[in-house]
C-alpha cells in the first residue's frame, strides 16, 4: 500500500480559493475563464482548453487558455476539437462495458489503454479520474500534428454530474510529466467544476436520463428483468364508471289525465303513507264540464218525464218517449264519466314510501299528458346500484361480476355489490355519454342512502399487466388503422 500523498498548506489554500471562485461564478462563461486561466496558480501548464459535452448540445471547444473567445474556424481549435471528440468517444465506449474501481495506489485509476504514473490497467478504468496521455494514444492523423500545437505531455480531466452524465472535460498540456499530486489536485478541482457546471447545464431530457439508467451492466439487466416480470403479472381488468344508488322496484306515479299540475302536497324525499295526497291537477275545466253535464242530465230527465206523462194518452208521444230515454241515458253516462274524471284530479299514494322527484317549482303549473311520470314512490331500505359504463371502457361486463361503489360524499366508505343485469344496447346518459346501463344488488347488510352518487369500480377477468396497460392504446390504434 503506497503512502498517502503529502500536499503543502499553501497548495491547499490555493485549492480552496479556486474552489470558491468556481462556485461563485455568475455565468458559464466566467466559470470557463476560471477553469482554463486561473488554475495556473495551482497546477503549472502551458495550454488548457475546456470541452463541452456532446449532449444535449453538440460537443465543442468552449474556451481556450490565452484567448478571450475561441474561434471555431481556427486550425488549432479544429484540431483540438477532433482530439477531444476522440477522447470523449473512447471514454464513453469504455464506460459502457466497464465499472470504476480504485487502484492499489489510492487513486481512482486511469482509463484502460491510457496509463498514468504508476497506474496498472488491470486495476480497471475509472471514468471520473484525470489521466495523462501522449501523442501515441491518438490516431495517426491527429498524432502527426501534436508537436505543432502541444508540448509533450497532456492530461484529460473528465467532468460529470452526480448521476454520471458527462458535462465535458478540461485538457491541460505542458512539457513536464504529470505527477500523482497533480492528478489528485485536478480530480478535486474536477468535482468542484462539475458541481458548478451542473447549475448552468441544460436539464437532461427524460429520454437521456432513461438511457443513463439503462446503460450496460448488471443494473440494467436486473431492471429489464424486473420490468419483463412485471408485464406478465396477472392483474384484474377493472373499469371505472359513474354510478348512483337508485330505488329497486319503485312505484311510478303518473298523471291520470291531461292537465296542469295545480299543487304538490309532497316534498322531495318526503316519506308518505298509503292514501296520502301527492299532487292535484287544475280542476277548472273539468268542473265546468261536470256542471254542464249535470245540467244536460237534469234537462234530459225533465224532458223524459214530460214525454212519459203524455205517452199515456197519445201514441205519438209514446214513440218519442224512447228517444227521450236514450238522451237521458247518454246524459247520465256523460255525467258519470265527468264525475269520475273530476275525482281523479287529486292523486293519492297507493302505498307508503319516499317521494322521489325533482324540485317542486319545476312541476307547479307544468302541463302534463296522461301517463306522464311525475314522481316515484321508493322504499329506502330496498335500493340497488345503477352504473353507466362508457362504450370505450366496456370490459365484457357480465352478470355476477363484482362491483365496488366509492361514494363521493364519503371518501373512506365502500360498498360491494353484484351485477344483476347489463343492458345489451348502449344509450345516451343525461351527460351525453353513450354508455351501457348496469344494475347491481348490494351484498352487505349496510347499504348507502338512496340517491348517493359516486364512482363504481367494476372487476373483470384477470389479464397480464401488459394487456391492462396497452388495451386502450391498441383499441384506438386498431380503429384508426382498421386492423
Amino acid at each position: 500500500m503506497n503512502a498517502p500523498l503529502r500536499i503543502e498548506a499553501d497548495t491547499l489554500a490555493l485549492l480552496w480559493q479556486l474552489s470558491a471562485r468556481a462556485r461563485q461564478a455568475p455565468s458559464e462563461e466566467t466559470l470557463g475563464f476560471v477553469i482554463i486561466n486561473e488554475s495556473l496558480s495551482l497546477i503549472p501548464y502551458r495550454q488548457a482548453a475546456w470541452w463541452r459535452a456532446p449532449a444535449p448540445l453538440p460537443g465543442a471547444v468552449a474556451a481556450v487558455s490565452g484567448l478571450p473567445q475561441s474561434d471555431p474556424g481556427a486550425p488549432y481549435v479544429q484540431w483540438l476539437g477532433q482530439v477531444c471528440r476522440e477522447l470523449e468517444e473512447r471514454n464513453s465506449t469504455l464506460g459502457e462495458g466497464a465499472s470504476a474501481s480504485r487502484p492499489a495506489d489510492g487513486r481512482e485509476g486511469p482509463v484502460a489503454g491510457m496509463s498514468g504514473d504508476g497506474a496498472d490497467a488491470a486495476d480497471g478504468p475509472a471514468l471520473d479520474w484525470p489521466y495523462a496521455f501522449a501523442s501515441d494514444r491518438l490516431p495517426e492523423p491527429l498524432a502527426a500534428e501534436w508537436d505543432a500545437w502541444w508540448p509533450a505531455h497532456a492530461i484529460w480531466v473528465p467532468l460529470s454530474d452526480r448521476t454520471g452524465r458527462s458535462l465535458g472535460a478540461v485538457v491541460f498540456a505542458r512539457e513536464q510529466p504529470w505527477t500523482q499530486v497533480d492528478e489528485a489536485l485536478l480530480a478535486e478541482l474536477a468535482r468542484v467544476w462539475s458541481h458548478a457546471l451542473a447549475a448552468f447545464s441544460p436539464r437532461a431530457s427524460w429520454l437521456a436520463r432513461a438511457k443513463l439508467t439503462l446503460r450496460a451492466g448488471k443494473h440494467r439487466r436486473r431492471l429489464l428483468a424486473a420490468a419483463a416480470f412485471a408485464l406478465v403479472v396477472p392483474v384484474p381488468l377493472t373499469v371505472l364508471a359513474p354510478a348512483e344508488v337508485t330505488p329497486k322496484d319503485p312505484f311510478v306515479v303518473r298523471a291520470p289525465l291531461d292537465g296542469v299540475i295545480d299543487k304538490l302536497f309532497a316534498q322531495p324525499n318526503q316519506r308518505v303513507e298509503a292514501g296520502a295526497p301527492l299532487f292535484a291537477l287544475d280542476s277548472t275545466t273539468l268542473a265546468s264540464r261536470y256542471a254542464l253535464a249535470n245540467k244536460n242530465y237534469a234537462t234530459a230527465q225533465e224532458e223524459y218525464r214530460q214525454t212519459a206523462q203524455l205517452a199515456v194518452t197519445d201514441d205519438k208521444d209514446r214513440l218519442d218517449m224512447a228517444l227521450r230515454k236514450g238522451k237521458l241515458d247518454q246524459s247520465a253516462v256523460e255525467l258519470d264519466y265527468t264525475a269520475r274524471e273530476l275525482a281523479r284530479v287529486r292523486v293519492n299514494a297507493p302505498r307508503s314510501g319516499v317521494a322521489v322527484f325533482s324540485d317542486p317549482n319545476d312541476w307547479n303549473g307544468k302541463a302534463v299528458s296522461i301517463g306522464e311520470k311525475v314522481m316515484l314512490l321508493a322504499d329506502p331500505a330496498h335500493v340497488e346500484l345503477t352504473a353507466y359504463v362508457p362504450v370505450a371502457d366496456n370490459v365484457d361486463v357480465v352478470p355476477g361480476a363484482t362491483v365496488t361503489l366509492y361514494p363521493k360524499s364519503s371518501p373512506f366508505a365502500a360498498y360491494d355489490a353484484r351485477i344483476d343485469t347489463v343492458a345489451y344496447r348502449a344509450e345516451p346518459t343525461p351527460d351525453g355519454v353513450v354508455a351501457y346501463r348496469v344494475k347491481a344488488t348490494f351484498v352487505d347488510a349496510a347499504k348507502p342512502p338512496l340517491g348517493t352518487m359516486g364512482t363504481a369500480r367494476i372487476h373483470g377477468r384477470w389479464v397480464p399487466l401488459a394487456y391492462y396497460l396497452l388495451r386502450r392504446p391498441l383499441a384506438s390504434a386498431r380503429q384508426w388503422f382498421g386492423w
